[in-house]
């Protein structure tokens, strides 16, 4: 060894360890590792909805199977409906005859309303006649009353015949008598006028019983719609788009009310469940934005956005990738899909995500 190379041995030393630090950090540094990008890894899982009956009953018919992609409104299982349908029919009949009673209570209402106006008028012309006629027949007993009472002296008189004077006492008699049947007439139609004039207070009898009446319908239409809710409540229908996750009741089973037929994932609120180093946890926070990699869509990545992070640290699943696998300590983040076209994605599926800690930093799918 020359002095020359002696003498520069030091800085060459130097100067190769640096290259082979500098060679070492490209060729080994985690591929997932992305300035201002979190990579993760997980599966998609999605909010539990149990099915449930609300009245009980058993179950006739179960039309989907574990694993079976169901739409909102799709119906799932029908429970036994035969008494319930009774109860319906007995809701109907009764219905039907109240509805039959407030319309004859309604008919007979505008009849009322009808009648007591021409009833009252009729009776006041009555009673108009009957005073006339009193009137007269008092006018009458009166002028006989005199005849009489004239003929009377006369004959005693000797001027006129005895008989005479009878026959005009007996005309007396007849006009007294005219006088008390005219009066009963009066009394008759004064009683006819009150009786008319208390056709307001039928007209209001009436009215009760029409509200009575529809009172009672109205409570038979309640009974109807409660029997024909119930009669509905034994189909089953999903309540929204999703996955049956698990089958909860067999056939024949008798289930009381809040018995669970299904347990279903929602397609339209699925997440990813990732674990994030305790080292990299600090970064993220709840409202950022993510990118879902997932082998089942290639070329297709899913936004999400930060829906969820524990508050507790714990072990590293066995089937998660990190970065360091010396990381023990991660928290769950859930990424939630801002939406699934063609419910593509569904639970189980395995992906990657980046979490975006830095609006700036471009996507990109990690490497594991």
């Amino acid at each position: 060894m020359n002095e020359t190379l002696r003498k520069h041995l030091p800085k060459l030393i130097g100067l190769g360890v640096v290259v082979a630090l500098a060679a070492g950090f490209f060729l080994f540094r985690p591929s997932g590792q992305t300035p201002g990008l979190i990579a993760a890894n997980g599966r998609m899982e999605g909010d539990d909805i149990v099915v449930a009956t609300k009245v009980a009953a058993r179950v006739a018919k179960l039309l989907v199977d574990e694993g079976a992609v169901v739409a909102g409104g799709q119906e799932l299982a029908r429970l036994d409906d035969a008494q319930v349908k009774a109860r319906v029919r007995q809701a109907q009949q009764a219905l039907a005859t109240l509805d039959a009673r407030v319309r004859a209570a309604k008919t007979n209402l505008a009849a009322l309303r009808r009648q007591v106006p021409l009833e009252v008028s009729t009776a006041q012309a009555v009673v108009g006649e009957a005073e006339a006629g009193l009137a007269k027949a008092r006018a009458q007993e009166e002028q006989a009353v005199r005849d009489a009472g004239r003929y009377k002296e006369l004959a005693r008189q000797d001027v006129v015949e005895p008989q005479r004077a009878e026959q005009y006492e007996l005309a007396s008699t007849e006009a007294r008598r005219a006088r008390e049947s005219a009066l009963a007439s009066r009394s008759k139609a004064s009683e006819q006028l009150m009786l008319a004039q208390l056709g307001p207070e039928r007209i209001r009898a009436a009215e009760d019983d029409l509200a009575a009446l529809t009172a009672q319908r109205d409570q038979a239409q309640a009974a109807l719609d409660e029997a024909s809710s119930n009669l509905s409540d034994l189909t089953i229908l999903a309540p929204s788009d999703g996955v049956v996750k698990t089958k909860l009741a067999q056939l024949g089973e008798v289930l009381q009310a809040g018995g669970a037929l299904f347990g279903l994932v929602d397609l339209n609120h699925l997440y990813l469940k990732v674990y994030v180093p305790e080292k990299e946890i600090g970064q993220v926070r709840l409202g950022q934005k993510a990118m879902i990699y997932a082998d089942a869509l290639p070329g297709k990545p899913l936004p999400a956005t930060v829906g969820y992070i524990s508050s507790q640290a714990e072990f590293t699943p066995k089937e998660v990738q990190t970065r360091d696998e010396r990381v023990k300590l991660v928290f769950a983040v859930k990424l939630y899909l801002d939406e699934n076209p063609g419910h593509a994605m569904t639970p189980g599926l395995p992906a990657d995500a980046a979490i975006r800690v830095d609006d700036a930093a471009p996507w990109k799918r990690p490497k594991w």
